[in-house]
């Protein structure tokens, strides 16, 4: 089995560590293009993969083929590699925005086609991943798609009148979390704490309440309650928050960014 990915990014970066990692492919199964002959070598060295600049090679080779550029590059590159694409050749979008259809039209057929939207927590083995299959992919290769995915984090199967939602709770919103860590930080060091404590003690918060609601199953408004005792320090800092709005204006800019995404 044969992977490609054209764009060498950091997402990109990301799903080759975790393949890697988890033994599902050798470096010498992974073909990858950049449009620098700098990020290529980088590559090449870093994981000992096949990477150059020539986007038709990778099409060519890969069994798999991973669409890690950003969006607006897609009409290019398609047209580049359109043709070097087998028709038993698996393509996966990573593209925000873009759908099954838009694809299979620049493509200019139908072809078998699968949208995933990750996130960058894939880079250190804990990222979101949601997938949509198009109508020609196989549940085999589903499955094999899926398993590849899994390798850098958790994976859902959604319909793809969901992507868009995917992309504001999942894609983007590890950019929401680290500006709540930077703000909880910034409060500790304006109450004295030293800035590297503050920021490992804010994250270290993150990570653990996350987990306890993936681990506990329980409502996060239950979890919630169970830290506000009556009349106590969390509950004033919980007024102070519903006083400000928080939940509304997290709530709005999801639905800004949804609203991006289903308009790209």
């Amino acid at each position: 089995m044969k992977i490609g990915f054209i764009g060498l990014g950091n997402m990109a970066n990301a799903m080759i560590a975790g393949m890697l990692k988890q033994n599902l492919v050798k470096p010498e199964e992974i073909y990858g293009a950049s449009k620098t002959k700098a990020t290529a070598e980088k590559m090449q060295q870093r994981y000992g993969i096949c990477a150059g600049t020539d986007n038709r090679i990778v099409a060519m080779e890969a069994d798999y083929l991973f669409l890690a550029v950003k969006p607006i590059y897609f009409p290019e590159v398609i047209t580049e590699i359109q043709d070097a694409v087998d028709a038993n050749t698996v393509v996966i979008s990573i593209a925000a925005g873009k759908t099954i259809a838009y694809i299979e039209e620049l493509f200019g057929r139908s072809i078998k086609l699968l949208r995933c939207m990750p996130n960058t927590p894939a880079l250190v083995g804990e990222g979101c991943t949601a997938y949509t299959r198009g109508l020609q992919v196989t549940d085999a290769e589903a499955e094999q798609v899926e398993k590849l995915l899994k390798s850098f984090g958790t994976v859902s199967l959604v319909p793809e009148t969901l992507m868009d939602a995917v992309v504001g709770v999942s894609g983007s919103s590890p950019a929401y979390v680290f500006l709540f860590i930077e703000a909880m930080a910034d409060a500790a060091v304006l109450a004295g704490m030293p800035r590297k404590q503050a920021y490992e003690m804010a994250a270290q918060s993150v990570l653990g309440s996350a987990k306890m609601v993936l681990e506990t199953g329980q409502h996060p408004g239950v979890l919630k309650d169970m830290v506000c005792s009556p009349g106590g320090t969390t509950i004033e800092a919980v007024r102070v928050l519903e006083e400000r709005g928080m939940r509304a204006a997290v709530m709005d800019a999801m639905e800004a960014c949804i609203k991006k995404s289903e308009n790209m």
